[in-house]
């Protein structure tokens, strides 16, 4: 079931909105404070990735970004316009020779956050990532 939609304009300024309204949906579901905090730190860096890496802060490409409750599970999904990406590209930033990289640490808080993160393609162009966290007995 959709808790919330939206689409927004990939300007970094849309962001807030979207991050406390993920934070509402996870109270709702029954996470935690800090698991509301971190759920939205992990949509605040993959929606800055879908503006800034997959849209190009293009004014006329959008992010799409929906949460929903699948029973004990809170899953977001955020969509851009870009031309996509595959996960296993993104370079491991924690090890030595990409200490320095600028890029590369919103997809691995993500991953470390979430209890699942996958990328497709979307159509007809850009990703897809679907972020799922579980809510624990």
């Amino acid at each position: 079931m959709i808790v919330f939609s939206s689409t927004l304009d990939s300007v970094v300024e849309s962001v807030d909105g979207a991050e406390e309204s993920v934070r509402r949906c996870a109270n709702d579901a029954g996470f935690g404070e800090s698991d509301q905090f971190f759920i939205g730190l992990a949509v605040r860096e993959i929606l800055i990735n879908a503006m800034k890496h997959g849209n190009r802060f293009d004014p006329g490409k959008k992010v799409g970004f929906n949460v929903s409750v699948d029973g004990r599970d809170l899953v977001m999904d955020v969509t851009d316009q870009g031309s996509g990406f595959k996960l296993e590209a993104v370079p491991d930033p924690t090890r030595p020779e990409n200490l320095e990289r600028k890029s590369g640490r919103g997809i691995d808080m993500a991953r470390k956050i979430m209890d699942e993160v996958s990328v497709t393609a979307n159509s007809p162009c850009g990703s897809h990532v679907r972020m799922v966290k579980r809510l624990k007995s």
